[in-house]
């Protein structure tokens, strides 16, 4: 299950295989695919359907692509569609597919002192957040998460960076290190819920604001391209990337679950 504390360094998965294995790859990832377990669920299955060991390497999005685009990895699997739509089209990956999806809450202290908690339109509920001045802790990191995070609260009519170091808190670390120091100083903080679901120092702390549809976090996955990037295992790679799309990939990730709850919702387009 997900640790309680997580560095901002990447975090390697290395799963499957064994010495048996003739083939390997290394996929950059989001970290939140990571710290829900979807890959300790995941990637045995693959491994024993083709012999192929996956080696993840965990971290925000931003990173991922930057490390995929130094040509480290074999395969990009993160959630930024604009981002990985513009790594695509710059010619370091072959193609983007939509993969699955679950989406973003905003999670707070039991005392609510922005009185945002049942709120259901995230704009307002930051710019309520903002209005009174409420702790909230931003990743600051770049990642998936931390892009949608500006994005709302551009959408909100809010510069939080001006108060940056005041209400405004950057951790600059990943996802699991944020909540922890969020619920440390009593602050709100938005995290994709399959990572809230896994993740295990919640204390007080229970969503406050979801179910707004600009929350929606839609994951892809790319293969790199060898064009760019010569040293790809372009066969097992895409073996990869096929797997999760065909239909019994999607059935996989369909039925990873942790407390009876599904975190992700396959979505790839099927022929």
């Amino acid at each position: 299950m997900f640790a309680k504390h997580v560095t901002a360094t990447a975090l390697a998965l290395v799963i499957g295989g064994g010495a048996w294995a003739q083939e390997a790859i290394i996929v950059q990832s989001t970290t939140s695919t990571a710290n829900s377990g979807l890959y300790d669920y995941l990637l045995p299955i693959f491994t024993d359907k083709t012999g192929i060991t996956v080696n993840v390497v965990a971290v925000g999005t931003g990173q991922a692509i930057k490390n995929a685009e130094n040509c480290d990895g074999d395969v990009l699997l993160v959630h930024a569609k604009a981002s990985e739509e513009k790594f695509v089209a710059d010619g370091f990956g072959t193609e983007r597919t939509d993969l699955m999806y679950n989406d973003f809450v905003v999670v707070g202290p039991a005392a609510d002192p922005a009185g945002v908690a049942g709120m259901t339109d995230v704009q307002g509920a930051l710019a309520q957040i903002a209005e009174r001045g409420a702790l909230f802790a931003s990743r600051g990191d770049d990642s998936g998460t931390h892009k949608k995070e500006l994005q709302l609260w551009a959408e909100s009519g809010v510069d939080p960076t001006s108060a940056s170091g005041e209400w405004y808190r950057e951790t600059g670390s990943g996802m699991g290190a944020t909540l922890n120091t969020g619920i440390g100083m009593g602050a709100y903080v938005l995290t994709d819920r399959a990572t809230w679901i896994s993740f295990e120092n919640k204390q007080d702390y229970t969503i406050a604001v979801q179910g707004d549809e600009d929350m929606f976090n839609q994951y892809g996955v790319i293969p790199i391209n060898p064009a760019k990037c010569p040293s790809v295992n372009v066969d097992a790679a895409q073996s990869f990337a096929d797997w999760l799309v065909s239909a019994e990939g999607q059935e996989v990730i369909a039925g990873f679950k942790v407390a009876d709850q599904q975190l992700f919702f396959p979505n790839a387009p099927q022929n």
